[in-house]
């Protein structure tokens, strides 16, 4: 059954010298080093100090030069002994909430903040969609061994359970240990559960867990932990490296977004000879949404133009992944008319996250920085777990959740 295990946090002093609120930070990688150095400016507490070392470093350095894993780790030591992060004595679990209107949508998601088992996840039972890319799992394993924490949480979803869903309700109407609404206007809850015993035994309950987003701080916290056993000659299996920070949210909380695709050109093609081509193999509906009322169409934006696309009924409709439309869009249109070939290095295409909204396709077209814009239907969260149980990987940038989870709220030191 699934595991998991309180842990003793390094986590924010509500003092004036570092709240939670300029201590917690986006993740690491949402932002770029321009935009990081724009949102920790004028704030020393920032935990994009520890997660974005470079914006404290030269713009030429190597993002994987030794220097940037020390800068990180001397800015960890720093807020722990200016008092701006503070150990706690005990070991506990946390409940985090987040709140948002998101396209005008109100969002709500509370998930408990826990520590899983690497060995759940290398046996999979929490269970991946994606691929990770080696340079990253790499940055994020050196990070993690660097600093001897994880710092930014995995954020997995599970199914929903009676159980669960009564501790959590009851432990949200205890007093919070921080609440504060980030600049970006998601407010951030988190209350500490200092009795963790009918926590673990309910997720007990539970076969499984899914990676929902954080699979290179999965992949990464699992290396990690190999690395110290190996180089543990009295390992015993209770080290605190056997275990990474994750928040566990139940599958009915969470908000699955878009993930946008934008073409740089039409491989050669008119945009006459591009629709036409297109109209050989889907339904096309000219002057419509541009966003898709439902799944297995798409809709389109070109030469200011937003065109309705219903693609042709899954090839192998047994396989979870062949009815993904981020899948029926690639079969159909992107490799054999765009001509575009692996979608993880194929630099004619680009991805635009269903937070920006439709507007930044337009943009994009407008400007000239793309040919062609797809606004996408979200993968739903009954799709994620299908195509997970099935062992089989999503193509690249199929899901968004939103919100983001902050770190720093909540830090998992390795001893």
């Amino acid at each position: 059954m699934l595991r998991i295990k309180p842990f003793a946090a390094l986590r924010p002093a509500d003092t004036p010298s570092g709240t939670a609120e300029a201590v917690a930070s986006v993740p690491y990688d949402v932002v770029n080093t321009q935009e990081a150095r724009a949102l920790a400016e004028g704030n020393p507490s920032s935990f994009l100090h520890v997660v974005r070392p470079d914006i404290d470093l030269p713009d030429d350095t190597d993002p994987y030069a030794p220097e940037v894993y020390r800068t990180a780790a001397d800015a960890m030591q720093r807020l722990r002994s200016e008092g701006v992060l503070i150990q706690d004595a005990e070991p506990a679990l946390y409940l985090y909430r987040q709140q948002a209107v998101i396209n005008g949508q109100s969002l709500s998601q509370t998930g408990v903040v826990a520590c899983c088992h690497v060995d759940d996840y290398l046996n999979d039972r929490i269970r991946k969609h994606e691929k990770t890319r080696q340079a990253k799992e790499d940055d994020r394993t050196r990070h993690v061994l660097t600093l001897n924490a994880n710092t930014g949480p995995v954020f997995l979803l599970h199914e929903d359970r009676p159980a669960i869903a009564a501790l959590t309700k009851s432990s949200e109407e205890t007093e919070a240990l921080y609440d504060f609404t980030a600049v970006d206007g998601v407010r951030h809850t988190v209350w500490r559960i200092d009795d963790p015993a009918p926590f673990v035994e309910a997720f007990g309950q539970l076969d499984v867990a899914y990676v929902a987003d954080g699979h290179h701080r999965s992949a990464s916290a699992a290396r990690a932990g190999a690395e110290r056993r190996a180089g543990n000659p009295g390992h015993n299996g209770d080290e605190e490296y056997n275990w990474f920070l994750t928040v566990l949210f139940p599958a009915s909380a969470l908000t699955v977004l878009p993930y946008n695709r934008i073409v740089r050109d039409l491989n050669g093609l008119a945009a006459s000879d591009f629709l036409s081509r297109i109209s050989e193999v889907c339904e096309v509906v000219p002057d419509a949404p541009a966003e898709p009322d439902a799944p297995g169409r798409c809709a389109m934006h070109i030469e200011g133009r937003w065109y309705g696309l219903t693609f042709p009924p899954p090839t192998d409709p047994a396989n979870p992944v062949a009815t993904l439309d981020y899948e029926r869009l690639y079969q159909h249109i992107l490799a054999p008319i765009l001509g575009i070939g692996d979608i993880r290095s194929d630099e004619r295409i680009d991805f635009v996250g269903g937070i920006r909204g439709t507007a930044e396709l337009e943009k994009h077209v407008a400007e000239g920085s793309a040919a062609v814009a797809f606004s996408m239907h979200p993968t739903t969260i009954e799709q994620l777990m299908a195509v997970s149980d099935a062992g089989l990987i999503m193509p690249p940038k199929s899901t968004w959740f939103e919100p983001k989870l902050r770190s720093g709220l909540l830090v998992h030191l390795l001893d």
